[in-house]
């Protein structure tokens, strides 16, 4: 099993949506965590929206900040916008995914970035499986 950590700004969109959709497509081969470099009080109510239209229910989660125990417990760190506030842990796995934030930003760009984020999920998760020993793929 491997440990998933998505890190945004405010973890109140990218890595929430990013989280969820990685815990939903795993279906438990693999955990995952979210978190900012600072935390927002809520998270943006368009996401909330945007996830419930196929069936995420992110209402009652709050953003979280980012700390080094969480990094050192990921085996992948996926980070979206933080920058240079992301930590660097040597012998980590980093990638970098180029995301607009979605806050502010109207369901139907929300929608979009869903469905980017749903696609790149997929594409991690069959790299994690295939690194799996005794992984078909």
């Amino acid at each position: 099993m491997s440990n998933a950590l998505f890190v945004c700004l405010h973890n109140a969109g990218r890595s929430q949506m990013s989280r969820a959709l990685f815990e939903r497509a795993a279906e438990g081969r693999h955990a995952a965590d979210a978190a900012g470099t600072e935390p927002a009080a809520e998270l943006h109510p368009a996401v909330v929206e945007a996830m419930a239209e196929i069936g995420i229910d992110l209402s009652s989660r709050r953003p979280q900040l980012l700390t080094q125990e969480m990094a050192e417990r990921a085996d992948v760190v996926v980070t979206m916008g933080c920058g240079d506030d992301c930590p660097y842990i040597a012998g980590k796995r980093y990638v970098d995914w180029d995301l607009p934030d979605p806050k502010a930003m109207p369901i139907e760009a929300v929608r979009e970035i869903r469905d980017d984020i749903s696609a790149r999920v997929d594409t991690l998760l069959a790299e994690l499986d295939g690194a799996r020993p005794g992984a078909g793929g």
